[in-house]
C-alpha cells in the first residue's frame, strides 16, 4: 500500500497537477477573463496590506525561482566549481531568509483577511483557502531546514533534484527515488504540487499576467508624431460672433 501510494503521489500526481495547471489556466483565460484579476482588497483597508504583500511577494518569488533553478539544474553542470554540500548550505541560508520573509508576509495577509469583518465578508472561500495553503506550505518549508541541516553532504538534495528532473523529462522511476526520504519533505512536495492543481480556480491566475508584463520591457518604442493640418489659404473660416470685419 505504501509503495503504491508513493508511486501515485510522486509518479502520476505531478502530471495530473501540471495538466490541470496549464489547461485550466488556458480555459479560464479563454472563457472567463473578467475573473482574471487579483481581487485586491486595498480599497476596503490599506492597513497591513503593504507590509504583508511586499514581504510575501519578495519571499515567494525568490523561493520559486530558487527551487526552479536549484532542482532542475543537473548536478554535472555545477559540480566542477561547487560541491553538493556547499549548494545545499547556500540553499538553506538563502531559502531560510526568503522563507521567513514570505511566511511573515502571508501571516499578515491571512490575519488581515480573517480579522477584518469587511474584508472577510468580501472574500471568497477560495481566497482564504489559498492563503491558508500558502501559509502551511511556507511553514513546512521552514520545518525542512533543520532536517536538511542534519545531512549537509547533499545526498537528500540530490535525490529531490533527481526526482524533479525525472518528472520534467518524463523518465520512469521518479517515485522510487523518494522511497527513503523523510515524510516532511514529501508532504512539502505534495502540498506544492497541489498548489498548481488549484491554481486555475483561484486568484493566483494573476501570476500569469505578472510574468507576461515582462514582455513590455522588450517591445519596440512607439513613435508618436504630431499631425499637422494644412488649411487652404482661400478657405473662409467661420468667424466668432461679434468679431469685427
Amino acid at each position: 500500500m505504501n509503495a503504491w501510494l508513493n508511486t501515485f503521489l510522486f509518479g502520476y500526481y505531478p502530471y495530473l497537477c501540471l495538466t490541470v495547471f496549464l489547461l485550466g489556466s488556458l480555459l479560464r483565460f479563454d472563457r472567463d477573463q473578467y475573473t482574471w484579476k487579483s481581487d485586491s482588497s486595498q480599497l476596503l483597508r490599506g492597513g497591513q496590506l503593504r507590509w504583508g504583500s511586499n514581504l510575501f511577494h519578495i519571499g515567494v518569488l525568490f523561493l520559486f525561482f530558487g527551487h526552479f533553478v536549484g532542482m532542475l539544474t543537473p548536478h554535472a553542470l555545477y559540480e566542477p566549481f561547487m560541491a553538493a554540500g556547499a549548494k545545499q548550505l547556500m540553499a538553506i541560508v538563502s531559502g531560510g531568509i526568503a522563507g521567513l520573509l514570505g511566511f511573515a508576509g502571508v501571516s499578515i495577509l491571512l490575519h488581515r483577511r480573517l480579522s477584518d469583518a469587511r474584508i472577510r465578508a468580501a472574500s471568497k472561500s477560495s481566497d482564504i483557502m489559498i492563503l491558508a495553503l500558502l501559509w502551511l506550505q511556507l511553514a513546512l518549508g521552514l520545518v525542512t531546514l533543520p532536517l536538511s541541516a542534519q545531512h549537509l553532504d547533499g545526498r537528500v538534495m540530490l535525490l529531490l533534484a533527481g526526482w524533479a528532473q525525472y518528472i520534467v523529462t518524463f523518465q520512469s522511476g521518479a517515485a522510487d527515488l523518494l522511497q527513503g526520504v523523510n515524510w516532511v519533505f514529501k508532504l512539502h512536495m505534495f502540498l506544492g504540487m497541489s498548489l498548481f492543481l488549484v491554481f486555475p480556480f483561484t486568484r493566483m491566475v494573476h501570476v500569469w499576467s505578472g510574468f507576461a508584463s515582462v514582455g513590455y520591457l522588450l517591445r519596440p518604442y512607439q513613435l508618436v508624431r504630431s499631425r499637422r493640418i494644412n488649411v487652404p489659404a482661400d478657405q473662409n473660416l467661420p468667424r466668432r460672433r461679434g468679431a469685427a470685419g
